[in-house]
């Protein structure tokens, strides 16, 4: 059997991340890998969750199965941070799940099992596993327009346009806030325009909220997802806690299926139960055990919130110090939607051609379609990339 496996196209960011690994330049930037760094270069453990584990390790005296949904306090938790109180506890099912691409999967597969002829609508760019996902499930995709490359905003006309298609049944994904790959975010006019097109259009929509607190803060970057979830009739969002947290490797996520119709909350949540059975039956718990321990003690939460804040707060730093560099070597304003994105990622909105450039000449990785993770920078390496950028015509 095992001879007649197809071989599968090579994930371009690892390949990218092996080519950084065997430059011998010595003022190399790797700006492809999607993972949060200080200005060190380390992706560090946060000083709250040190904090907990220690605290965990002190006082767990089991390591036995959750319930398949995972520990309800974690879902409380998790929702609250999300929603707020935006949506009554009882109209939201919830399922924990190993990260956020777990969420993305199972919130798939529950579209697909609610209804099997669903389109799913995507932005054009979205993140790449977005598709591959719905690929694998044999799930129609729908385009959406989503990034202007000359403006480096949204296409927010074109958005409308192509989700004006949508029919009910049909699914339109949305991502929360700090947009990947692109970093181009709606505001909230627009996310009244598109929650007003959904209940006009009968489309469920799906939110991936991979980023919360990233962009312009924890409230801030929660609030057109908390306006979609108390509008709309039904929606899904799935949470991730690898960015915020910082707890990539833990595997930490939560689904959430959102009803304003608190009757079919249970039967959606044991179908996510269901769902959870068939794939990995009970989710890692550990990173959940963090999170909620840390949402639900005060001392714990504001040192996180601190620490999150900080992060963010650097990388806007960096983004606007990208942005006065480009303007004082090129004399254009052209690159300041850098310091308008938010998030951890950018997309330069250049060739594919140009970002080879960029490696070969410069010694600057950044994924091939111009997406750059701002906070692969540092003060040191900001000139670097700006200098290269302007010296390659971008």
């Amino acid at each position: 059997m095992f001879e007649s496996l197809k071989p599968q196209p090579a994930d371009k960011i690892l390949a990218l991340m092996q080519l950084y690994k065997d430059d011998p330049r010595a003022e190399k930037v790797d700006l492809g890998v999607g993972v949060y760094k200080d200005a060190t270069g380390l992706t560090p453990v946060m000083a709250a969750i040190k904090a907990a584990e220690k605290q965990l390790w002190e006082e767990q005296t089991t390591k036995t199965y959750v319930g398949l949904l995972g520990d309800p306090g974690f879902s409380d938790a998790m929702i609250d941070l999300v929603l707020g109180d935006a949506v009554p506890r009882a109209n939201v099912a919830a399922a924990a799940t190993p990260g956020g691409t777990g969420a993305v999967r199972q919130a798939f597969e529950l579209i697909q099992y609610g209804n099997p002829s669903a389109r799913v609508f995507v932005s054009d760019p979205t993140w790449p596993n977005h598709i591959s996902i719905l690929n694998y499930l044999g799930i129609e995709t729908v385009s959406y327009r989503y990034f202007d490359s000359e403006s480096g905003g949204v296409n927010f006309a074109g958005m409308m346009e192509d989700l004006a298609e949508a029919k009910p049944g049909d699914v339109v994904l949305l991502h929360g806030c700090c947009h990947n790959p692109t970093g181009a975010n709606l505001n909230m006019t627009e996310w009244q325009a598109v929650t007003d097109l959904l209940l006009k259009t009968g489309a469920l929509p799906m939110i991936d909220i991979a980023y919360q607190g990233f962009g312009d803060g924890l409230e801030e970057d929660a609030a057109g997802t908390r306006l979609v979830a108390s509008s709309v009739p039904e929606c899904l969002i799935a949470a991730s806690c690898s960015k915020n947290f910082g707890i990539y490797r833990e595997r930490t996520g939560l689904l959430m299926a959102v009803s304003q119709d608190a009757s079919k909350t249970g039967l959606t949540r044991d179908t996510l139960a269901f769902l959870n059975r068939q794939n990995y039956s009970f989710p890692p718990d550990h990173g959940a055990r963090l999170v909620t321990m840390i949402l639900t003690d005060e001392t714990l939460r504001a040192q996180w919130s601190a620490e999150l804040e900080q992060m963010r707060l650097g990388m806007l730093v960096l983004r606007e110090q990208l942005a006065s560099e480009l303007q004082r070597l090129t004399g254009s304003d052209r690159f300041g939607f850098l310091a308008q994105h938010r998030g951890m990622f950018s997309r330069l909105g250049t060739s594919p051609e140009k970002v080879e450039e960029l490696r070969k000449e410069h010694a600057i990785y950044m994924v091939g379609d111009s997406r750059m993770n701002i906070a692969g920078l540092n003060a040191k390496t900001v000139p670097l990339l700006a200098k290269a950028i302007a010296d390659a015509g971008v």
